[in-house]
């Protein structure tokens, strides 16, 4: 049987361990705290993506489907001068593909839709306002839009629209990471 004493010594052992435990996470914690405080300061030049799937509106749909792969999610649609005129992800893509909402004869006129002819083209499709972030802005103001509006890719423009990149949360993961590594 333990003794009042003995029993008083492991309580206290247990709360100099439960305490440094405590320690530990508390200190975990405000690296985290400052890590994310350094994160949001980065500029978005950074962490974006510098080579990154160029399109031009009268490319065809054929051409997207086969070069957006791998880490390719996205492209931008530029016109001559490198200025941002639209956006793809393959998200907008796989809407060509949606089923119909209601019930129905799976017919000719279907199957036309699904198919991707050579004359369907990138301008069919594409996000003609896209949301942007400035290359100059940093990642706490490129967090918050991709929280507001949902989106997980941003071209990076700067004044004159011309595109430098794309930043993907995948690109802001791999700079946590690295950070807080």
């Amino acid at each position: 049987m333990m003794s009042s004493r003995s029993k008083e010594n492991k309580a206290k052992k247990m709360s100099i361990i439960v305490g440094k435990r405590h320690l530990v996470r508390l200190r975990r914690r405000e690296e985290l705290s400052y890590n994310i405080r350094y994160i949001s300061k980065v500029p978005v030049r950074i962490a974006m993506d510098r080579d990154f799937l160029k399109l031009h509106p009268s490319d065809s749909l054929v051409k997207v489907v086969h070069e957006l792969r791998g880490e390719e999610s996205s492209a931008v649609v530029v016109d001559e001068e490198g200025r941002l005129i639209g956006f793809i992800t393959m998200k907008d893509i796989l809407h060509l593909f949606e089923p119909p909402r209601r019930y129905s004869i799976v017919g000719v006129g279907l199957l036309k839709k699904y198919s991707l002819s050579r004359a369907s083209c990138v301008e069919d499709i594409m996000v003609r306002k896209p949301i942007t972030i400035r290359v100059d802005d940093n990642l706490g103001k490129a967090i918050k839009i991709m929280i507001e509006t949902g989106k997980h890719h941003l071209p990076v423009v700067d004044e004159g629209k011309r595109v430098h990149g794309v930043l993907e949360v995948k690109d802001i993961i791999r700079l946590i990471r690295v950070v807080s590594g």
